[in-house]
């Protein structure tokens, strides 16, 4: 069985009840009750004024837990690979895209096409980063935050060098919201290294299996973790919180979970 092995440096989480990493630690490991308050996205400072104003949610959630993980582990964003998972484009913007072609007016703006492309968070990222190293970009429905993790870790092993997984999902206005029930915002980053530094916050090593995926206790953090397909990484933050070695199981393809091995290193 092969084995993918990597350190977790650092860690960007937003979502609803969730403003970042630090405060959410108190929920995750039970010493606070969960509260939901819908997702509040920051303004990204970090793109310029212009394509500020044009960008949308994912490109905003993603620009947040980026950042977030990235300054956790004290990284510089313009020479750092990154991974960039989603189980879809932007909702609002493929929603708007939709009502202009059913009505008589057909031409579609350039800003609304590529902020629908599936790599428009990956563009904002370099323009906002000043970033001119590898990106890739993936996507695989409900099993996206266990293939971009996949992913990101497997360049971590094979290159030798820090990834960043920016792993995120917006929700649909209706009627799209009717067939793909997102229920909020969700994003999670994570600063994969290949050796352990004195900032390595946990040795995170990675398998396949076909045990059944982990639940959360809380039924509502429960319903979080099934109803956004990036927030199917909720077991693993829960594990990092609580800065124990534990093992859990991560959901990916139907009959095929992730199995991670998870060891703190302070």
């Amino acid at each position: 069985m092969t084995i993918l092995t990597a350190y977790i440096d650092g860690i960007g989480l937003l979502g609803p009840g969730f403003a970042d990493w630090p405060g959410s630690n108190a929920v995750l490991t039970g010493a606070a009750a969960y509260q939901y308050q819908p997702t509040v996205m920051p303004v990204p400072m970090a793109l310029p004024p212009a394509e500020r104003r044009r960008c949308g949610p994912i490109i905003k959630v993603s620009l947040a837990v980026g950042y977030e993980a990235a300054a956790m582990a004290r990284l510089d964003v313009k020479t750092l690979p990154t991974v960039f998972s989603a189980s879809g484009g932007d909702g609002k913007t493929c929603h708007e895209i939709c009502e202009m072609l059913a009505s008589d007016d057909r031409l579609i703006s350039p800003t609304r096409f590529h902020n629908s492309v599936h790599n428009a968070a990956s563009g904002y990222w370099s323009i906002a980063a000043g970033a001119m190293v590898t990106s890739s970009v993936l996507s695989g429905f409900d099993a996206s935050f266990g293939a971009g993790l996949l992913e990101a870790i497997a360049q971590v092993t094979v290159d030798h060098t820090p990834c960043l997984l920016i792993a995120c999902d917006t929700t649909y206005p209706e009627p799209l919201y009717k067939m793909r029930p997102i229920s909020d915002e969700f994003g999670i980053g994570l600063a994969l290294m290949p050796t352990r530094s004195e900032r390595s916050l946990a040795k995170i090593s990675v398998a396949l299996s076909s045990a059944p995926a982990d639940t959360m206790a809380d039924s509502v953090l429960e319903q979080l973790r099934v109803s956004i397909p990036a927030a199917r990484g909720l077991p693993l933050l829960l594990s990092l919180a609580r800065r124990e070695s534990a093992a859990c199981m991560i959901g990916y393809l139907r009959n095929c979970t992730l199995a991670l091995e998870i060891e703190p290193c302070c």
